[in-house]
């Protein structure tokens, strides 16, 4: 569980499998409390970056926003190499990337549940990041709950220190999106998830989508999961 201290974030966490991410391997990652996953080291900003003109770090946002979870809400993350978490994600790439033929040996699991925004306690946010690994291919998802309104600037998607970026949603003070809709959205048919291959093409993938899902199929909620 990550410490309850505005702008902290865990410590390097070691990984039982490393992961490849737009042609970098990592051995290591940092959950950050404001809503966000970097590799190299721990970064305390709550203001977040536009993606397609950031190329500094890589960095994976479910929801880079200004969190403080001192009042409430717990920040986790655990690793799984066997058992059934797994035997879902392989089934969940297989079925949202088809022909792939992904069988899942390492996932990462880190879980925003029922956090507040800075200087607004009681506010109740919660959202999933997972990663996951066959060791020859990587995939990121990205699960949300419910989303509390708010007027602080927000980004979902990801970056990296090259051409490759993705942005769900992003808005600054003045641009007024309703992120609360990101539980309803979705690029793979399932309200509330994104899912995303990580791995590098030839031209970079330069995406910018805000895309609004019917879902049929069943909503799948984020499964909060509490370290003690």
């Amino acid at each position: 569980v990550n410490p309850h201290i505005d702008d902290g974030g865990s410590s390097a966490v070691r990984l039982q499998n490393p992961f490849s991410f737009f042609g970098h391997t990592y051995s290591q990652i940092y959950v950050n409390n404001n809503g966000y996953l970097t590799f190299d080291q721990s970064w305390k900003n709550y203001t977040p970056i536009q993606f397609n003109v950031y190329s500094g770090r890589d960095v994976i946002a479910p929801l880079w926003t200004d969190i403080d979870n001192r009042a409430n809400g717990v920040i986790s993350y655990n690793q799984y190499s066997n058992g059934s978490v797994l035997s879902q994600a392989t089934r969940d790439i297989n079925q949202y990337f088809p022909g792939v033929n992904f069988n899942a040996s390492w996932v990462f699991v880190a879980t925003w549940d029922r956090v507040a925004y800075f200087n607004y306690s009681g506010t109740e946010t919660s959202f999933q990041v997972v990663l996951i690994s066959s060791g020859h291919a990587s995939f990121v998802l990205m699960n949300y709950g419910p989303i509390a309104p708010t007027n602080k600037p927000l980004a979902a998607g990801y970056a990296t220190d090259g051409t490759d970026w993705f942005t769900i949603l992003w808005s600054n003070v003045s641009d007024h999106v309703n992120f609360s809709n990101l539980s309803n959205m979705s690029n793979v048919n399932v309200s509330g998830r994104w899912a995303f291959g990580v791995k590098r093409t030839t031209q970079g993938q330069h995406y910018k989508r805000y895309h609004s899902c019917s879902a049929t199929e069943t909503h799948h909620k984020l499964e909060h999961k509490r370290q003690q």
